[in-house]
């Protein structure tokens, strides 16, 4: 690649120097900041040689680079005086406030999303087993095993209070407590007598804060200004333990008397919305949501129906809207699926073929961005497909009856009076789509302008830079490591903080926040090291690097130390990704063992070579 070349087209596509307030990168994409999405041209970004796909996501508009991001980045840099770069500035002006409330959803409800998806699944495997008159409801096994599959339900307040506090920036134990305190017996007791309650002189309306979304949210909003406030004027000597014994008289009190019973109204008139749209619209909100839903997930505006989904589950037992998220899953994969039957190109075949599994499973961001919006029609397809699926799935009112991932792990979700119409809504978008695309074609590109590489003739092993336990990179929730866009490779949820090398080689480059740097080994095997999900946006916090670029490394040189319990309070996963991003010069790279725990400095991955 000719960065000067590649950076200078980049500019003029994406709309112009005046068109980008500031630019900065990670360790595989490039992350613009932009005044107007509309001037950049998508199609012509995705057809330069080294783009691999764009994403939008919130007000950032990113480039997939890979291992020439750093490199590209200062060449563009270099061509915009006085553009910012960084990620604290782009984070700090001009920004969107529906951007601002979307991304702050996402990221309060992305952390529980795992916990009520598997409890979801169970909710619907109950219901199945119950419906097949299998197991009785008054069986004890059922009654522990629907403890289990409705507690984090029942007790939503409480993860969401762990999960926004640690967004809004305030002691997420103390949102615990505040939480707590709405479930506690006395107050329940107080409820139920039926005699008005009141605090101080004040009524307080009698409300019942289990399975909640909306109530909590605004509680810990608060919080967080009050106790920020409280913690500005106290002294420091008496922080400790005045700051959040006063953040919690004074928030938990104006919980009860006015934002909980607030909430409460705001969720009901969401969900009564939702019901009267499908009650009053039928198979014409079907189609409309069903074929434009896929579009308002790559906006993130899907966000806003989370809490409303959850609220309707929680509340009825059921939520009318949710197929919709199933149809438009199916409609991308079956897409995909219609570029695997249609295409000739062999690589082309294989990635349409892994994408539309994937998204089948309810990861639909390879399918999306790698295949079916690169080549236009497909993603076309995929809203009809959604469209279809959605009116289908309208007209015969079918419902969901607890909350999982939208794809075919999350159909006992769909278990109750509904199922097999829910079945058949499914397998209309995804066939629609398939056949659609098949029928449009579309025109064969490259398919990630990558071009060719030189074939290895050498093997090695590499060794584990953490101990911990193995996951497969498929696992990952992040779709570029996941879909093995940069390359093969494995993934180590790690038990410690030390990050040794794997490989007798030099440091290639080091990322300025030290959450990532690439290896290149003494036999020729090019490796990114990642730790953690989506960790560039700590700006470096909880990362110490022991290493230089350039510098010559053995197997079990520290590299970087990392604060691995501060991760997980920030909510991340920190599992450490190692990816041959040469993947194409070896005939195979395969774990020594597909699962279980490694041991730092253990040989965990073999790069076989390709014969002459």
């Amino acid at each position: 690649m000719n960065y000067q070349d590649t950076a200078q087209q980049i500019i003029t596509r994406i709309g112009g120097k005046d068109n980008i307030l500031s630019l900065f990168h990670c360790i595989t994409r490039l992350r613009f900041l932009l005044k107007d999405h509309d001037k950049a041209d998508r199609a012509a970004l995705e057809a330069l040689e080294g783009v691999i796909g764009v994403n939008i996501s919130g007000d950032q508009y990113q480039l997939i680079i890979g291992n020439d991001v750093a490199p590209l980045c200062e060449a563009l840099l270099a061509k915009l005086p006085g553009v910012s770069s960084g990620g604290a500035v782009q984070h700090g002006k001009r920004r969107n406030p529906i951007s601002v409330v979307l991304e702050g959803l996402s990221s309060i409800f992305s952390p529980i999303i795992p916990a009520i998806a598997g409890a979801g699944i169970l909710k619907g495997v109950l219901a199945l087993l119950v419906a097949m008159h299998w197991l009785e409801t008054s069986n004890q096994t059922y009654q522990i095993l629907l403890a289990i599959s409705d507690g984090v339900f029942y007790f939503m307040p409480l993860a969401l209070a762990f999960s926004a506090a640690n967004k809004f920036g305030t002691n997420p134990y103390v949102a615990v407590a505040l939480a707590a305190a709405l479930f506690h017996p006395a107050l329940q007791t107080l409820f139920k007598s039926g005699a008005p309650v009141h605090f101080m002189s004040l009524p307080v309306p009698t409300v019942n804060y289990a399975s909640t979304v909306i109530p909590i949210l605004l509680a810990v909003w608060l919080l967080s200004r009050v106790e920020k406030w409280i913690d500005r004027i106290m002294p420091g000597a008496l922080k400790t333990m005045f700051v959040p014994l006063l953040s919690l008289v004074i928030v938990t009190p104006i919980t009860l008397i006015a934002i909980g019973p607030l909430g409460i109204f705001a969720g009901n008139a969401l969900s009564g919305g939702i019901i009267w749209l499908v009650e009053n619209m039928g198979i014409v909100a079907g189609v409309v949501v069903g074929g434009t839903l896929s579009m308002i997930i790559i906006t993130g505006m899907h966000y806003v129906l989370v809490p409303i989904m959850i609220n309707n589950i929680s509340q009825m037992g059921f939520d009318p809207f949710k197929i919709l998220f199933y149809v438009a899953n199916l409609g991308q994969a079956g897409a995909a699926f219609g570029v695997f039957l249609r295409a000739k190109d062999r690589k082309l075949k294989s990635l349409a073929l892994t994408t539309s599994f994937s998204a089948a499973m309810g990861i639909t961001e390879p399918a999306m961005y790698g295949i079916n919006i690169r080549y236009k029609r497909p993603f076309a397809a995929a809203l009809i497909g959604g469209a279809c699926g959605g009116g289908f799935a309208m007209a015969m009112g079918v419902k969901t009856y607890a909350f999982a991932l939208s794809g075919l792990p999350g159909l006992p979700a769909l278990v109750g009076p509904t199922f097999l119409w829910a079945l058949v809504s499914i397998a209309i978008s995804f066939t629609c789509a398939a056949v659609v695309t098949v029928i449009l074609g579309f025109e064969e590109t490259v398919v990630a302008g990558i071009s060719p590489m030189p074939v290895a003739r050498s093997e090695e092993k590499l060794f584990a830079p953490v101990s911990g336990e193995l996951k497969a990179l498929s696992t990952l929730s992040d779709p570029v490591f996941a879909d093995e866009i940069f390359g093969k490779g494995l993934a180590i949820y790690p038990t410690s903080g030390e990050l040794r090398s794997p490989v007798n080689g030099k440091v290639a480059s080091l990322f300025e926040t030290h959450h990532a740097l690439a290896l290149q080994s003494d036999t020729g095997a090019e490796i990114l090291i990642h730790i953690g999900i989506d960790t560039v946006k700590l700006g470096g916090r909880h990362f110490t690097s022991h290493i230089t670029a350039g510098q010559i490394v053995e197997v079990g040189d520290l590299l970087v130390s990392f604060d691995l319990a501060a991760l997980k309070a920030e909510g991340i996963d920190p599992s450490v990704i190692v990816v041959v991003t040469n993947s194409e010069q070896y005939g195979d790279i395969s774990p020594v063992k597909a699962k279980g725990d490694v041991a730092s400095r253990d040989a965990f991955l073999t790069l076989t070579a390709t014969a002459a």
